[in-house]
């Protein structure tokens, strides 16, 4: 189970001195413990709410480092992007633009769907296929591309 994966990893961090590692896997384990007290006591967490923890954490520090870039602080945004580096390798492997295009013209053909009106249409179908192994936005670029 991915919660086990990341204690391990924690542990060979602490054992080893790696402090950015150490503090972004803390970090994660400590948003994992809150979300199983949201949860309550004897529910489990799943490797889909691990996913969705780490996702949102590596969307926060992207979002951080561009507004540090934007005030000029380079040296905190390439700390954030740093945090981003450690926590990438425990979501599932992302789909390469080719695949995602091919899950489009597959989806767009299922429903028969050929104009930009339709994309809503098409971006739900899509997703539910690249559910965790493509990011919205990027899916979105290509369905956009797609139909146009």
């Amino acid at each position: 189970m991915l919660t086990q994966d990341i204690t391990h990893d924690l542990t060979q961090a602490m054992k080893a001195r790696e402090e950015p590692k150490l503090s972004t896997l803390r970090m994660l384990k400590a948003e994992l413990q809150k979300l199983q007290a949201d949860k309550g006591k004897g529910a489990e967490i799943t490797d889909e709410d691990v996913y969705a923890v780490i996702r949102r954490l590596i969307k926060q520090r992207k979002d951080a480092a561009e507004q540090y870039r934007a005030g000029g602080a380079e040296d905190r945004a390439e700390s954030e992007l740093a945090e981003v580096k450690i926590l990438e390798p425990y979501l599932p492997k992302q789909l390469s633009d080719e695949e995602i295009d091919a899950m489009i013209s597959g989806s767009a053909k299922e429903l028969g769907v050929s104009s930009p009106k339709d994309m809503g249409k098409l971006m739900k179908a899509v997703m539910s296929k690249a559910k965790g192994q493509a990011d919205g936005s990027r899916v979105k670029e290509r369905v956009n591309a797609f139909l146009h």
